[in-house]
């Protein structure tokens, strides 16, 4: 399998900062379930890693990921599957989000270009954003028959609120520019293009100059309080997910999307 994730360790004051960069180097940068499983591997290798206290993950220079590849054969596949089959396929991205918000070690987006569906389930599921001026944000579930999964409903509203929220998600083909989305609280920080990883690290050096154990045991009291219902909110998430699936409406969005045409929905 292609490697579309590295890591480096040791960055930054007394070696406690490390870096996840994403780049599947065609400037996309899709989350094919091959690129889900390699991201989800990434946070759960800093379970016993007592040596980091923040870890900043980037994409590429154009894109901090387009979500979920709608062209990868794997992906493609899940039209064939029966309900069990899919339901099993369809936790692979709630599982590589819940992966990134458990981590102790503070988490911090370094995102630029652009960042669509599932590239914002992830960045959300972290504890921090930084975002390039020139880059935009983008949920276009539903445009495409779906609905907004991975948990990534509770989080949007714990950081922005209902409002905020019903409008990223319903108004799928908005772009959510960059200062829009620090105006939202989607974002905590708006730099100049191109540098929004060097501002992630410029925050990380912070974190890492903290006392490690107060920082990892805040940051776990802080997700506790914030998300104690988030499970009991989204437990039909995948079901949700797989049921949309099923339906013309997402049948036709995806045919759409691949051919490049406007969508006919029919609520059927």
């Amino acid at each position: 399998m292609p490697d579309y994730v590295k890591i480096e360790k040791g960055l930054g004051p007394e070696g406690r900062i490390a870096v996840v960069r994403f780049d599947r180097g065609d400037g996309i940068n899709a989350l094919s379930p091959e690129a889900l499983r390699q991201l989800t591997a990434a946070a759960r290798s800093f379970e016993d890693d007592a040596a980091t206290s923040a870890v900043v993950l980037t994409g590429s220079a154009a894109a901090f990921s387009a979500g979920f590849d709608l062209k990868d054969a794997e992906g493609r596949a899940r039209k064939d599957m029966d309900l069990g089959t899919l339901r099993r396929h369809l936790k692979l991205g709630p599982r590589l989000t819940h992966a990134w918000q458990e981590m102790e070690q503070i988490t911090i987006a370094a995102i630029e270009g652009f960042c669509v569906g599932g590239g914002v389930a992830l960045a959300v599921a972290l504890d921090f954003r930084v975002m390039g001026r020139d880059a935009h944000l983008r949920v276009p579930e539903i445009g495409l028959g779906m609905n907004m999964s991975w948990q990534s409903i509770p989080r949007m509203l714990h950081l922005i609120g209902p409002a905020r929220t019903k409008q990223a998600v319903v108004l799928a083909d908005q772009r959510i520019s960059a200062d829009e989305a620090y105006e939202w609280g989607l974002v905590e920080q708006v730099v100049d293009p191109g540098h929004a990883f060097d501002a992630a690290m410029e925050l990380a050096r912070k974190v890492a100059a903290q006392p490690p154990l107060s920082v990892a045991m805040t940051k776990l009291t802080v997700n506790r309080l914030a998300h104690a219902l988030d499970n009991l909110a989204s437990h039909m998430d995948v079901d949700q997910f797989a049921l949309a699936s099923l339906s013309e409406d997402h049948k036709e969005g995806v045919e759409a999307f691949l051919t490049r045409r406007k969508p006919k929905f029919r609520g059927r």
